[in-house]
């Protein structure tokens, strides 16, 4: 499958097209896009597209587009959901302007699944780059243009740098080392 998120403000959709044909296997229709992309999460046994949308994040079947779970990360006025969510197991970090970093832990119940919030480190946030899991640490460039390490389990930071650097920029995990 080939999974895009279209559309405008206050009016997405999420398509999935089949790559041998190209034809459209199925559609979620919700909020208008973020500056994100789509990541995949499995729990379970079901696939799931996690998606940061304008105003929520959302687990979507990926075999047929069923909403499985959302919850509201409405941004402040002039802000954007901007940070592709990052996925370990069960768990989805997610971050925005002045929202801070959290981590969401993804259940099924019966038929249904359920989110709970695991953390939130209200100190650290990213803007317009995705933090980096590594070691059971994300690695990031926060909001203030600082470098930042914070622990995946606790959400404690572990370390920030203080050097004031710019918000635009990208931390890459290239096996034997970060690039920032």
């Amino acid at each position: 499958l080939c999974v895009a998120h279209l559309g405008k403000e206050d009016k997405g959709v999420l398509v999935a097209f089949d790559l041998a044909t190209g034809h459209e296997k199925w559609k979620w229709t919700g909020d208008g896009p973020a500056y994100a992309s789509p990541v995949v999460l499995t729990v379970e046994g079901t696939k799931q597209v996690v998606l940061h949308t304008e105003r929520s994040l959302v687990g979507v079947a990926l075999a047929d587009g069923t909403l499985l779970w959302k919850i509201a990360t409405e941004p402040l006025p002039r802000y954007w959901n901007s940070v592709t969510p990052v996925v370990d197991g069960p768990i989805v970090f997610y971050t925005g302007q002045s929202k801070g970093t959290h981590s969401l832990k993804i259940a099924k119940q019966g038929d249904a699944f359920t989110t709970q919030e695991l953390w939130v480190n209200e100190n650290v946030n990213s803007v317009y780059n995705t933090p980096v899991l590594r070691d059971g640490l994300l690695f990031g460039l926060s909001e203030k243009g600082t470098l930042f390490c914070i622990s995946a389990r606790t959400g404690e930071t572990a370390w920030t740098d203080p050097t004031r650097r710019d918000n635009f920029g990208s931390v890459v995990d290239v096996g034997s080392a970060l690039l920032v």
